[in-house]
């Protein structure tokens, strides 16, 4: 990987963007995107979008969503411990015992979640996995007076682990999900802006917020920029490790490309087009399945304004939605390499349509 992008995917991934507070992140991204677009801008939420070729046709939308999944101060007791809920799919379990920033007006402040020795807890009978309200944040004090002096109700908390290179092209953080989408995004319009001889696509790269509590920004951004076609990048479970059914989740492995998902929202003739290009690019791609829905900004895009027509790139990522998540660089850089193409294949005025 280009050695300012990796940089940039440090940063971004770095950067704490817990849903609904995702400004911070999204000021690394707009940063880094203006050198390569003809104008950025950002909405009344924080959705922000970067533009190339303004005025061409298609208008073709690249996004992937900012937010990370967080938890929130929820109420603090007499003695200081701070009590949560989750914004987006946080598994307790994995949150136990793990350094916390508590995310304040002045700064973050150093938390840690409380774990009870195993020396203090029954060892009879089955063992239970913690509830979300059996969570407490202990920041060092001793009075609900001193906490409130430096934390209040409504503090996002995000987890201090921060992005390392594991070894080789595999690397591991909290939160590539989906921190990579939006790298790919912009990596995508730097790719066209570096080489975009005959473009002829109108293209907006999106780094959208709150995809992690209902698919939210998306569903803003889309029906203000009414896109043409869609494509969007979000992270996959990869299903290459121990424990994993693959009968039941399909056979996705680090390493081995991005996938690509058919059925559900992703248009037929998008996906077709992804396929093309890819080949014609000699980009690896595997394979995904979907019944239902994605659970990702795709299902939110597809339908507006009467049916954007969409398909979802995804990179496989292990461990997903804890502290430890990991994914290949390689596959993550094909990503771009896979929009950009498509972006070029576009020919002026092109719609897709359902053959009937």
């Amino acid at each position: 990987m280009r050695e300012a992008s990796l940089e940039f995917l440090k940063t971004l991934i770095n950067t704490p963007s817990p849903v609904g507070h995702e400004a911070r992140g999204q000021r690394v991204w707009l940063d880094y995107v203006s050198e390569f677009a003809d104008e950025t801008y950002s909405d009344h939420y924080g959705n922000c979008v970067a533009v190339l070729n303004k005025g061409g046709s298609p208008r073709v939308m690249l996004a992937g969503h900012a937010d990370e999944i967080a938890l929130v101060i929820s109420y603090i007791d007499d003695n200081g411990f701070l009590y949560v809920r989750r914004m987006g799919g946080v598994d307790p379990v994995v949150s136990k015992a793990q350094r916390v920033h508590i995310h304040t007006a002045d700064g973050p402040v150093l938390g840690v979640i409380g774990n009870v020795a195993p020396h203090l807890t029954k060892s009879d009978g089955d063992k239970k996995y913690p509830k979300i309200e059996e969570l407490f944040i202990d920041i060092g004090v001793g009075s609900k007076k001193e906490a409130e002096k430096v934390v209040r109700i409504g503090n996002p908390v995000t987890l201090v682990d921060q992005f390392e290179l594991l070894r080789g092209d595999l690397a591991v953080a909290r939160a590539f999900d989906n921190r990579i989408g939006t790298f790919a995004v912009a990596e995508a319009l730097r790719l066209l802006n570096e080489n975009g001889k005959g473009l002829k696509a109108e293209v907006c790269a999106v780094s959208n917020i709150m995809e992690e509590i209902g698919l939210l920004g998306a569903r803003q951004i889309a029906y203000t920029l009414k896109p043409d076609v869609a494509v969007v990048v979000d992270v996959t479970h990869a299903t290459d490790y121990p424990t994993v059914s693959k009968t039941l989740h399909g056979d996705v492995r680090v390493g081995e490309g991005p996938t690509l998902t058919h059925g559900g929202a992703n248009h037929i003739e998008v996906v077709r087009r992804l396929e093309k290009v890819a080949k014609d690019l000699d980009i690896p791609i595997q394979h995904e399945a979907q019944s239902g829905t994605s659970g990702t900004d795709t299902d939110a895009i597809f339908w507006t304004r009467g049916g954007i027509p969409s398909a979802l790139i995804s990179l496989p990522n292990r461990y997903m939605h804890s502290p430890v998540e990991l994914v290949s660089l390689k596959d993550l850089r094909r990503i771009p390499e896979l929009m950009a193409g498509f972006a070029r294949s576009l020919k002026k005025g092109e719609e897709f349509k359902v053959r009937i």
